[in-house]
């Protein structure tokens, strides 16, 4: 049994986001849980409340047992990227790209 959990257009590069996305990939819950929790990224933060509510997805549709569970796959793919523009010297611009993420968390027994 595999339920999923899907969070669109959050405000962080993806590539930050895989960092941390790599690091819990097929661990059980509890143990991905622990290391978000002790990470100091922002992404960790993002991914925790996806893994809980994945979790909590499996526990009442599908009345899986939580000690059971683990990340069997979690995709972090690229989103809309918003391009603005910062002032610089003599009436010039730069860009910035403002990125975003689609986080996709697959939990099974």
């Amino acid at each position: 049994m595999e339920v999923s959990a899907r969070l669109s257009q959050v405000r962080i590069s993806a590539q930050k986001a895989r960092l941390v996305a790599d690091r819990i990939r097929g661990l059980s819950v509890a143990e991905a849980q622990n290391t978000l929790r002790f990470s100091n990224k922002k992404a960790a933060a993002i991914i925790s409340k996806l893994l809980e509510s994945a979790t909590s997805n499996a526990e009442h549709n599908e009345g899986a047992d939580i000690d059971d569970l683990y990340v069997a796959v979690i995709c972090v793919d690229e989103g809309r990227t918003l391009k603005r523009y910062r002032a610089r010297a003599k009436g010039r611009a730069a860009p910035i790209a403002k990125r975003s993420a689609h986080i996709m968390i697959t939990v099974a027994d």
